[in-house]
This record gives C-alpha cells, structure tokens and sequence, in this order.
C-alpha cells in the first residue's frame, strides 16, 4: 500500500460526508490531524441516510455468494426479483457483472469472507469507541441492542444461512445464533405469520437510524474542530509539491497534506487515474416506513425476500432490493411494491400499503466481494469504498483502521485485504 514510512500529515482532506467518510474524519482528529470534510450535496444523502440502520456483524456475508448466480436470469426477466440487471448495453455494467460471475466461485467467495473477517471483527468496539466518546447521545439517535431475527418458510431454507453462519464463525468472527422452530420464532416477534415455520436469532447485533446517527457524527467532527462543507463537488485531485489540492465544480479549491476520498459509488468512477481498478459499480437499495399495530422489539430479516426490516421511532423501516442502475437514475416506484409484496407473506400487524418516506441510495458493490481501503498510487491519496451492503456497519471500523493507516504511515495488517491496487 502507498504511503508506509511516510510522514504524518498534518491536515486531511475527506471527500464525502457519509458515514466511512465521517468515521475516518473523526478517527484521524484522535491523531491531531487538522479534518476537513467535503460533500457534494449534504450530510448522509447518499447510502447513509435510508439504508437499514443494521449494525450487523453477523450478517456481513459477501454479496459474491455462488448461490446469486441462479439469480442472474431472473434479475433480468423478472421486475419483482430482489436482485434487478434492467436490460442494458452498458459496457461498464455488463464488464463488472461479467467479474463478480467470476468471483462467485466458492473460493473467491471464501477469499472474501475471510478478508472481511477482521474488519466485522471490531464493527461493534468502533460503533463504542464513538458512542462512549459522546456521539449521538445528546438528544440523537440511540443505538439500540437487539438480536436480528431471520424469518423462512421452510427448515430447510433456514439451513443455508445457518451454513453460512456456521463458516463465518469458523473464520474467527465472534458470533452466536440459533435455530428456532415454527412456535420458538413467534414467541421472538408477535409480527411473524402463519407462512414462518423456521427462524435464526442472530444475537449480539445493534440498529440506529442511520441518517441521524451520521448527522450526530458530523456535529462531532466540527465540535473537535473539524470542518464539514456541503455542496462541495470535487472534480479533480491535483498533486502539488506541498499536499494535493480538491477542485470543485464552482471553482471552488481545497489544499490539504493527503485526502481520502469516501465517496461511495462514486469511487467506481473517480478511481481509475489513481490505479484503482477493481469494478465496482451502484447497487441502489430501496426503502421505506410503514405504521405498525404496536412497536417491533428488534430488527426482521426475511432472506429468501432480501428484505431487512428496522424498528425506528416513526415506525418499521423496510428496506431491500440490489438493482444495478445508474447512480443518478430516479426511483423505480416498482420497486417499493416489489419489496412491499415479498415482505407481505412474512409479516403481520404491519401496515405495508401505508407507505411513506420512499428512499433510493445507491451502495458501492465490488466485483471480488471486498471493500477498497487504503493507499492509491498518487502519493498521500487514500480510497476508503465498496463495503456493498455492509458500509453502515462495518464504516467506523474502517474509518479507525485507515486513520491509523494516515496518521502512522504504517497500514495495519487488517487492511492487507483491501489495497485498492490489487
């Protein structure tokens, strides 16, 4: 990776103001480093605002799984698949899904699980090393601790997860579960129906809202000194003999001794100058709010439906869906009604005609199942992006590990995985 050895910047420049963004902005002002955020639009408008909200260790499977290639035609025919390839001719698309076929072989999916082991490993010890340092609890949002329930139609579904579980733990990530039968999974939630016969508790997980939470880590960073400027859209990084240099769209420039750019799904686009190249593109996820007859005690995972479904404050937040489109391309109001649909046999005392707060964010997937954290070729230019699914939860974790990585000169073995050069 760039920059072992070097010197210890003194001021950072951190593009993107989501949550990996803002987690490593804090992270680096523990070392001293002067932090200034930019955004191109506003504080967790991307991926950090209507995702899940899930802190879930233990469910950070890679997306690579060899299972999602018997999803692959159905994506493409079928407009209610939970996994949607709309029907295109771009090239960039169809080379990115032609690499993540060829990493959805057992052993890549292996590769994957084991690379991503160590970063899950410390998710929840950098969710409390912010909370303890005072993030989110003055009239914030509450992290809140909760097993995630997975709620099948069948025995035998609920055995591949607990396959899946069973082989993550092998790879050394701490984790407890059970299986429950159809009696013990309603006892879990009142909210399950008559079509549940098989459940998994996966126990020791945590949930937020995750836009609010984020916001919260945006006021710490300025409280400890940090600048966070919105509307900021970068076009260009200069390397300058002093530091770089971001550009801005209105002309705007900012000069820092090294930059981070957590961008997102941008990052597919943005890398490639600086020698990243591993695919990576916008898989957009969908969401929104339902009322419910009375509150949900903890988060409802529905696998064969890819639904996540998250008790908040204003109501049961329902999220899913992996549609590869463009970044910028408008919500599919078809794809509410599909996740609506599929989560309907599933549950019950849940309103899910009652919609509102329809929500897209496009969360940046790579083709070889591992995030991009750490150096690029341009000197003191570091890549923090494409946790896919995964970015909420494992985003303070990676913010820790890269600020390290800056500050020190020194990239710790747990990033070895991630060289955005590889």
């Amino acid at each position: 990776m760039a920059g072992k050895g070097a010197e210890a910047p003194r001021t950072v420049s951190v593009v993107g103001a989501g949550i990996v963004g803002l987690s490593t902005a804090w992270f680096l002002q523990r070392y001293g480093i002067g932090v200034t955020v930019v955004e191109r639009d506003t504080v967790s408008s991307g991926a950090s605002w209507g995702n899940a909200g899930w802190i879930a260790p233990g469910l950070t499977i890679p997306l690579n799984d060899p299972s999602v290639l018997g999803h692959g035609v159905r994506a493409v025919l079928d407009p209610t698949s939970p996994l949607s390839i709309p029907p295109t001719t771009d090239t960039g698309l169809l080379g990115f899904l032609g690499a993540f076929a060829f990493n959805s072989r057992r052993s890549a999916w292996e590769r994957a699980l084991i690379g991503n082991t160590p970063l899950s490993s410390v998710s929840l010890d950098a969710f409390t090393e912010l909370v303890e340092a005072g993030v989110g609890l003055q009239d914030g949002p509450k992290i809140e601790d909760a097993p995630v329930t997975a709620l099948f139609g069948s025995e035998r579904r609920a055995a591949h997860l607990l396959a899946e579980l069973e082989r993550m733990r092998a790879s050394g990530l701490p984790l407890s579960y059970a299986a429950l039968d159809r009696d013990a999974v309603r006892a879990q939630s009142p909210f399950v129906s008559d079509t549940v016969r098989a459940g998994v508790r996966i126990d020791d997980q945590r949930h937020v809202h995750p836009g609010l939470f984020t916001h919260a880590l945006a006021d710490a960073v300025r409280s400890r000194g940090g600048s966070v400027v919105e509307g900021f859209r970068v076009t260009g990084v200069e390397a300058r003999g002093d530091g770089l240099r971001l550009h801005s769209a209105h002309g705007e420039t900012e000069a820092a001794d090294a930059v981070v750019v957590a961008t997102g799904a941008w990052l597919g686009r943005q890398g490639r100058p600086w020698g990243v190249t591993v695919p990576l593109r916008a898989g957009r996820g969908y969401s929104f709010t339902v009322p419910t007859d009375t509150p949900v005690p903890g988060p409802l995972y529905l696998p064969e439906a890819r639904v996540a479904c998250t008790p908040l404050a204003e109501g049961l937040r329902v999220a899913g869906t992996m549609e590869f489109r463009d970044i910028e391309a408008p919500i599919t109001e078809g794809r509410i009604s599909a996740i609506a649909s599929s989560a309907q046999p599933y549950l019950t005392g849940v309103d899910l005609v009652g919609r509102t707060d329809p929500w897209v964010g496009s969360r940046p997937v790579t083709a070889d199942g591992l995030p991009l954290i750490g150096g690029t070729r341009v000197p003191g230019l570091y890549v923090a992006g494409g946790h896919g699914m995964w970015g909420f939860t494992q985003g303070p974790a990676t913010g820790r590990l890269l600020a390290r990585a800056v500050a020190t000169g020194r990239p710790p073995e747990a990033l070895r995985p991630f060289d955005p050069l590889r």
